[in-house]
């Protein structure tokens, strides 16, 4: 199997050789508040289709998704029709429209391997992956057919075949019947080695690999989660390994040689009980360059946070400094910019920035491995 060398210690940059950024970022949850923020937001804009417009949601992570060479992002959850009905948590069903404005914002691809891939069976599988085909957006870790299944998801970057593979756990929710065990990839090491070399052997010259796995809500990685990535990064060729599903921010650490990104936690999301984590994500940013063994990546990262605006009972007014809609907020951006914002709505954005910074740095990446924030001046 060839395999490309990632961050390999002294690595000499090749000569004229080829380079491209890849921006990776956490869960897209569309829970039911950030539908109805769609609905408002499309009344103000006129923009959208069928009465939503999630642009403006979305709008502030646009500078940063849209830089990258290579953008990826996690669809969470299937899709329904573009006027409803819709579902949230447990078993979602969400509007396409977002799709849309995934393309809008930057990404060029997704993966779809989850928990809730299966949400609403194989129908809503075909809709979800028919859906991501018209809007432009490549997929992968989910099939409509059983030969869809094989194939890979290679793209090229800057004249880079790069490939992109996605696996999950199984829902214990709603499991996938045995016959249609094809319609996403469940986590497996010796199913993620054939990917791979399913993958090289279709001429791809990176792999990059999403995984969903973990516990929810806890910033560190779970045991299994730390066994599984030195599988990965010592028995595979596998380039980066970027992880989701615990909704929070987890390490990003060099593993072997290999960048892995424990988890992104939320790109976007509103959970009915905000933790204060859980609004909080980080976007993967990673410098692939050629070198004469392989590659060399370095990683950076931007914090966002989704702004929620506080609940009021009827009849009160929220204070004049409170958020007053959802938004994804690019919280370096603005602190360097903050206009008029309030000191207590710029705390918040330090918290974000100071407590994403201590948990990606949780494993020891910053020592010796470079991991830096992303300043979108370079």
């Amino acid at each position: 199997m060839a395999a490309c060398t990632s961050g390999s210690p002294g690595a000499q940059v090749k000569p004229g050789g080829r380079s491209f950024t890849v921006a990776a970022a956490g869960d897209v949850l569309i829970h039911p508040e950030l539908v109805e923020q769609a609905a408002k937001d499309a009344e103000k804009t006129g923009e959208g289709q069928a009465g939503l417009d999630f642009g403006p949601l979305m709008a502030g992570v646009k500078p940063v998704i849209s830089k990258a060479d290579l953008a990826i992002c996690h669809m969470e959850t299937p899709v329904g029709t573009p006027k409803g009905p819709f579902e949230g948590y447990p078993e979602f069903l969400v509007p396409p429209q977002i799709l849309t404005t995934l393309k809008d914002v930057g990404y060029d691809t997704c993966s779809t391997a989850s928990n809730h891939t299966y949400d609403h069976g194989l129908k809503a599988v075909k809709r979800t992956l028919d859906a991501m085909d018209k809007v432009g957006l490549g997929h992968t870790g989910s099939a409509r057919t059983p030969q869809e299944a094989e194939q890979i998801n290679i793209r090229d970057v800057n004249g880079v075949k790069v490939a992109h593979l996605s696996f999950s756990w199984e829902s214990f929710l709603n499991p996938t019947p045995g016959k249609e065990r094809w319609a996403f990839n469940r986590m497996s090491t010796d199913e993620i080695k054939k990917a791979e070399a399913r993958a090289r052997k279709k001429g791809a010259e990176v792999v990059i690999l999403s995984v969903h796995w973990g516990l929810e809500h806890y910033n560190e990685p779970s045991l299994p989660q730390l066994e599984l990535a030195e599988r990965i990064t010592k028995e595979t060729g596998i380039d980066l390994v970027i992880g989701h599903h615990s909704h929070v921010v987890q390490p990003i650490q060099k593993l072997n040689g290999k960048w892995v990104a424990y988890s992104l936690g939320n790109q976007v999301a509103r959970h009915s009980s905000p933790t204060g984590l859980t609004e909080e994500g980080a976007i993967g940013w990673f410098e692939f360059r050629e070198t004469a063994d392989g590659w060399d990546v370095d990683a950076r990262y931007r914090t966002t946070l989704v702004d929620i605006p506080p609940e009021v009972e009827a009849g009160d007014k929220a204070p004049e400094s409170a958020v007053e809609e959802h938004r994804v907020v690019d919280v370096q951006q603005v602190l360097d910019s903050p206009g008029d914002l309030s000191e207590d709505r710029l705390a918040r954005y330090r918290l974000a920035a100071d407590r994403t910074r201590g948990f990606l740095h949780n494993r020891g990446a910053p020592r010796g491995d470079g991991l830096e924030q992303l300043s979108l001046g370079k």
